[in-house]
């Protein structure tokens, strides 16, 4: 059975590339941190449709929380295939000089430290088998930096170059390691922005729409049945970054 680990599976993004790899026959394990509801409510909605799946609470910026999450994955649904480390987090828009050393910490605690854990965790079952996928999610602010974004750009700037690096060191052993780079997608981790921040978004974005957690979805189903394909930044932004 192929197994596949969704960090931040509560979410908007998250659910949906959950769905859509349950479609592709992955089992997949349901990643949450605090919002159980959500995680159970998509776990009920994909046995019902009848695609194998498991809840998994973690913080995944604890290494024990993340080695006991994937010792209940491999128990129940067996060894991860397919890793996408989706879980993130933003901060609202401020200039540097208005953050503090604990606005650092959450955001390279939610999007860098877990998706190193993550991975770290998955890479000893993948190389005894000699191939695995791992998909990780950086932002165009990770490609192009944002003005009063700069912690969560930084962070998602690591993620690239952690992919990079991680890519050529795994690509002997079959496994592909590659990013996400979603433009704007209304969630919740963007509640934040005022309405007119996200209009000026929409009309610097060439195809002149929001992105779709489907749209991201989409882009992670190719990562993940895409052989020849590492250590490459897929920016899925409706040409924001053009």
């Amino acid at each position: 059975m192929k197994t596949a680990l969704v960090t931040g599976a509560s979410g908007a993004i998250g659910s949906e590339i959950a769905r859509a790899l349950a479609r592709e026959g992955y089992a997949v394990a349901l990643h949450y941190h605090r919002n159980r509801r959500a995680a159970e409510a998509l776990l009920c909605e994909l046995g019902e449709a009848g695609y194998p799946a498991l809840c998994v609470q973690a913080d995944i910026a604890d290494a024990a929380d993340v080695c006991r999450m994937m010792e209940t994955i491999r128990e129940r649904l067996g060894t991860v295939t397919v890793l996408v480390n989706n879980a993130g987090a933003a901060l609202p828009q401020r200039l540097l000089t208005d953050c503090d050393e604990a606005d650092y910490d959450r955001v390279f605690d939610a999007n860098m430290r877990g998706t190193y854990l993550c991975a770290q965790a998955v890479i000893p079952d993948m190389l005894s088998r000699e191939g695995g996928v791992i998909v990780n999610t950086s932002s165009v602010f990770g490609v192009i930096g944002g003005s009063c974004e700069v912690l969560y750009s930084a962070s998602k700037a690591a993620v690239i170059g952690f992919t990079k690096a991680l890519a050529k060191e795994l690509a002997p052993s079959g496994i592909t390691v590659n990013c996400v780079a979603p433009g704007f997608v209304p969630s919740s981790m963007n509640d934040h922005l005022s309405d007119e921040t996200v209009e000026d978004i929409r009309t610097e974005t060439p195809l002149r729409r929001p992105g779709t957690a489907a749209d991201i979805a989409q882009a992670v189903c190719y990562l993940a049945r895409a052989p020849f394909v590492t250590g490459q930044v897929l920016c899925v932004d409706g040409g924001f970054t053009l």
